[in-house]
């Protein structure tokens, strides 16, 4: 028996061949994989605290990539690859890398030019890398931790508590993130962040 995942509203479909990567074989159930994805993502957390890197290496495709690593490489053979496929959301297969150059260069000029606040810098950089859905699959809770070290690391605040919620399940918090999430789509980021802030 296969992997049969049941999703929500804002999660992305994983393709057959995405699904093949799948390292541990007994997990058959949305549940399952959520509880083995969690634990993992726990471990990229606490490697993350205490750390003190510089925004240079922070806002580089190879910590993009390897910080995706980190969070899903026991549950998933394609962990940190750019996706293959193209999806329901996110920029064609063929532009992730512009397109997150583009994002990188652009957080590295909003923080020498002072463009927004810090905390709307985080929330900027954490939508964009959402829309541009580098990975198959974890992008969410992905661009939330990278708000969090944005945050974090180069502004020396506390983490976001993302209204204190598990965001990978159906219920009001993930519908509020969601409507926060599309009013950001809609050039309106001021949600967005009020969601990450409570």
């Amino acid at each position: 028996m296969g992997l049969e995942i049941e999703y929500i509203e804002g999660q992305t479909p994983l393709d057959e061949d995405e699904k093949e990567g799948l390292l541990i074989k007994s997990i058959t159930t949305r549940g399952e994989l959520d509880e083995f994805e969690q634990l993992n993502i726990e471990k990229a957390i606490q490697w993350t605290i205490g750390k003190k890197w510089k925004k240079d290496y922070i806002l580089s495709e190879e910590f993009i990539k390897g910080l995706h690593r980190r969070m899903f490489n026991e549950v998933w053979s394609w962990a940190g690859a750019f996706r293959k496929t193209n999806k329901n959301i996110g920029v064609d297969k063929y532009q992730i890398g512009v397109s997150l150059k583009q994002l990188l260069d652009d957080c590295l000029f909003w923080l020498s030019n002072n463009t927004y606040s810090d905390e709307e810098i985080a929330i900027r950089f954490k939508h964009r890398i959402v829309k541009i859905h580098c990975f198959p699959n974890g992008n969410g809770r992905h661009s939330r931790l990278i708000a969090d070290i944005i945050i974090n690391q180069i502004f020396e605040k506390p983490v976001f508590t993302w209204n204190n919620a598990n965001l990978n399940k159906k219920g009001e918090a993930r519908s509020n993130y969601l409507a926060a999430i599309r009013a950001a789509d809609n050039g309106d980021i001021n949600p967005l962040i009020d969601f990450a802030k409570n």
